[in-house]
């Protein structure tokens, strides 16, 4: 059970603050959303999370510092899974999510048989075991997609990063993927964060949403109270209606035509 603590955390690039100084605490099993439009400081959040990009304030992990950890100690406790990874054309995909279990792995060693067991499990469980052994290069955008996120749950780090998750997916592995993440947190009490630009995946998913504009938060809360028609009409200038689940709480958006001028 692992709680993120981010106190103060701002990202600069050059003179343009793009994420303004954030506070939040995400206790161990929660998963929080972080939503917005382009450029709204998502992306950069995750990033200073895992300390990919230069931030002031500080982000701590059960209350050790991630500044003070060395690069295997941190790849332990954050699995991390960005929008544009850097893929080996030439690796298999099973070569590929086994880089997942580096952090476990000595220097010098080889993986071990419980290492290939688990991505193989991992792989089985998003649909991907058919094709373990083709190389990354021959792979569509959504399979390259599904990979990399099992190289991430291959990590069993206890804090997992999401950055647009399933935007390759179509909708059907879109569910299979956010349903896996959703099994592993109930079962390994992950702690996740994730950016979406999804609204409805959003409020379906996350326990808590923050809504992010122009690097400053805008709301704060519950699915039902960030997403409401009128905020979401101010901060993405859409026309929606919002629909409630009242069995799970889920919100479910749908973009409306503006209407035309007779």
């Amino acid at each position: 059970m692992t709680t993120l603590e981010l106190r103060s955390v701002g990202v600069e690039y050059g003179r343009r603050a793009v994420l303004a100084p954030y506070t939040d605490r995400v206790e161990s099993g929660e998963w929080l959303g972080v939503i917005g439009p382009n450029g709204a400081g998502k992306s950069s959040l995750l990033r200073a999370i895992v300390g990919l990009v230069a931030s002031t304030g500080e982000v701590e992990i059960d209350g050790r510092s991630v500044r003070t950890m060395k690069r295997r100690e941190r790849a332990a406790l954050v699995a991390y899974v960005p929008q544009d990874p850097l893929i080996p054309d030439d690796m298999s995909m099973f070569e590929y999510v086994l880089l997942g279990r580096t952090p476990y792995i000595a220097y010098f060693a080889s993986p071990t048989n419980e290492d290939r067991d688990l991505v193989a499990a991992v792989l089985r469980r998003l649909d991907l075991a058919p094709m373990e052994g083709r190389f990354m290069g021959s792979l569509s955008g959504g399979e390259r997609q599904r990979v990399v996120l099992a190289r991430a749950l291959a990590q069993q780090a206890p804090v997992m990063l999401l950055d647009e998750p399933t935007s390759a997916l179509d909708i059907g592995h879109q569910q299979q993927a956010l349903e896996l993440v959703a099994e592993l947190r109930e079962s390994d009490g992950l702690t996740i964060v994730s950016a979406l630009h999804d609204l409805t995946l959003a409020g379906t998913y996350a326990d808590r949403l923050t809504m992010l504009e122009g690097g400053h938060v805008a709301a704060t809360g519950a699915a039902r109270d960030v997403l409401t028609a009128d905020r979401l009409a101010d901060v993405y200038n859409v026309q929606v209606s919002v629909e409630v689940d009242e069995a799970d709480g889920g919100v479910v958006v749908v973009p409306r035509r503006t209407p035309r001028r007779s």
